[in-house]
């Protein structure tokens, strides 16, 4: 018998013939039987929807509580006003990223948290020890349904949703007597949104929603092709306990200014040195499909990097990949990837690989 955690969704995802695996201990779709290409595809031409339930949910409450709140995270929390969301990461005290995760300014006392389904744990506990009693974990009462795609506004408001909020901000609603949230933000480069439920009203949202003939279940795999071809980092890839924003070019979520947080001191020291690998997107000139961990050699075959995502773009119809390279290479140089032992001719450029949205 499996031990994987599953989302409220997991039945709907079994009878209509997903391929399941295993991501953070959650048995997830990798792709349905249309299949990934055709999933990301649909969602870069209309509309996909994915289920990422798996993902956490931390509440913060009181007006103290979200003052200490910005003295752990990265970005400052001041930069945005009730009904606003942030992009910000938990560092440790080297500089290394915890986690990577979107906050939202619900009231100028309550923070909602949405880390990584791998990382909520951690991400809890290192705040608990700060914020105490202030903090709650709804991981297990919340489902996050991401609607995504140029056809998602219109989705929504044919289920009588929230469509025309800005960018990263978020409003409550209603579906169907159920309380939720809908975000405007997105992991794929593309308009969307993320709708925040109670569990126990996810199943009647999924199914309305792949009842809008614009609609396409899409699953972890697309979600993969699609975050990359925008060079969007993956904690475990571009992120680590080791590499923090710095270093993933990510130095804009950090508030600078705001005053002493969590890695500050290490995360000055890493912006100010001139060695450390950065990130680059790399795209093949030849055949060949990158993956992670594979050698990055410079025009003189000496070792420049490694790959930390890779995959084949359904956009550009090649290989493209991140890399944590040596900083003195530069957009437009060749490179070479060795590919299970075969050099693949690519050249570093700098992502997105794709254009995104109208924001």
């Amino acid at each position: 018998m499996s031990s994987a955690l599953s989302t409220p969704l997991h039945p709907w995802h079994v009878a209509a013939g997903a391929k399941m695996g295993d991501f953070a201990g959650y048995e997830m779709p990798l792709e349905y039987r249309s299949g990934t290409v055709t999933e990301h595809r649909a969602v870069r031409s209309g509309c996909g929807i994915f289920d990422v339930s798996h993902m956490g949910n931390l509440r913060v409450e009181g007006a103290e509580a979200v003052s200490t709140l910005n003295t752990l995270l990265t970005n400052d929390l001041d930069r945005i006003q009730p009904g606003g969301m942030q992009y910000t990461l938990l560092c440790n005290a080297g500089g290394g990223a915890v986690d990577d995760m979107m906050v939202t300014l619900i009231a100028p006392d309550v923070v909602t948290i949405v880390p990584n389904a791998a990382n909520t744990g951690r991400v809890r506990d290192v705040l608990a020890d700060a914020l105490g009693d202030a903090l709650t974990d709804e991981s297990s009462d919340l489902a996050i349904i991401a609607v995504q795609g140029p056809a998602s506004p219109e989705v929504l408001r044919t289920l009588g949703l929230p469509a025309d909020m800005d960018y990263m901000t978020a409003v409550e609603t209603v579906f169907e007597e159920a309380p939720a949230t809908v975000s405007r933000s997105g992991y794929t480069g593309e308009h969307g949104y993320e709708i925040l439920i109670p569990t126990e009203a996810a199943g009647a949202l999924w199914e309305a929603l792949v009842e809008v003939p614009a609609v396409t279940p899409a699953g972890l795999g697309a979600r993969d092709t699609l975050r990359t071809e925008m060079g969007y980092p993956l904690h475990g890839h571009e992120l680590t306990e080791d590499v923090g924003p710095v270093e993933a070019g990510l130095s804009w979520a950090v508030g600078w200014d705001k005053g002493d947080f969590l890695g500050r001191d290490a995360l000055v020291d890493r912006k100010a040195a001139e060695s450390g690998r950065r990130l680059r997107g790399i795209r093949f000139d030849d055949r060949g499909v990158p993956r992670p961990g594979m050698a990055v050699l410079d025009a003189e075959g000496r070792l420049i990097g490694e790959t930390t995502s890779g995959t084949f773009s359904p956009s550009l119809r090649c290989g493209i990949a991140l890399a944590l390279v040596d900083p003195s290479s530069k957009i437009g140089d060749p490179v070479t990837v060795d590919v299970r032992g075969r050099g693949v001719a690519a050249t570093i450029c700098r992502p997105p690989f794709v254009d995104s949205s109208p924001r």
